[in-house]
């Protein structure tokens, strides 16, 4: 039975990693200058790039590992200290924003939607992993593996309409606040992180639950 404490869990872990209010001064970094109809079309393509890329981990993740032969526990705790790192660059380094403006160049506006609005922005590593942890065949019913699926769906739909409205929200809480709610999304993310390593060692070693 699945229950709405893990469903918000869930959806905050994944909001964390997906970060959509780090990816706004990204967007608009990168579109400035276009109006307003070419901004929602990069806005709709990005984020149906995310959607497919993560989703496409969702459904042929657990295969990679199984062909590689990388048992669950080993990969948790993996994407576990990647999710813990890249944490830590959120919180003490320059923050999502920050660091991901640096990376847009003039390319071809349409470009930009897959680099680097939808991937890494929207699409980034730690959510690469997030999801496929999230949706192990050994652990999770397939029930619970369309829960996760429309909990990310849901939560780029989110930053759908986010990119859309993105400077309005700009105006409202600033380069500044977009780099305080960062930090504060990666000090959750470190906690998340940390659990799911102390999970995986548990399972490895057999370890009763406290």
């Amino acid at each position: 039975m699945i229950h709405w404490q893990d469903i918000i869990k869930e959806f905050v872990s994944l909001w964390v990693v997906i970060d959509p209010i780090g990816t706004i001064p990204v967007f608009i970094a990168a579109t400035i200058g276009l109006s307003a109809t070419v901004q929602r079309k990069i806005a709709l393509k990005a984020t149906l790039i995310a959607s497919l890329t993560l989703i496409g981990f969702v459904a042929f993740g657990q295969l990679l590992l199984g062909a590689m032969g990388i048992s669950l526990a080993a990969f948790q705790i993996a994407g576990g200290v990647v999710l813990f790192l890249f944490a830590l660059t959120m919180i003490f380094g320059d923050g999502k924003p920050g660091e991901e403006k640096k990376q847009i160049t003039d390319s071809d506006a349409y470009q930009l939607a897959v680099y680097p609005i939808a991937i890494p922005s929207l699409a980034s590593p730690g959510a690469m992993l997030a999801v496929v942890m999230q949706t192990d065949n050994h652990i999770y019913s397939l029930k619970e593996q369309l829960v996760t699926t429309s909990i990310v769906i849901c939560i780029l739909l989110i930053s759908l309409v986010l990119l859309c409205l993105s400077k309005a929200v700009q105006n409202l809480i600033g380069d500044g606040g977009a780099s305080v709610i960062s930090r504060v999304m990666g000090l959750i993310l470190a906690s998340v992180a940390v659990d799911n390593v102390l999970s995986a060692l548990t399972m490895y070693f057999g370890l009763a639950l406290v």
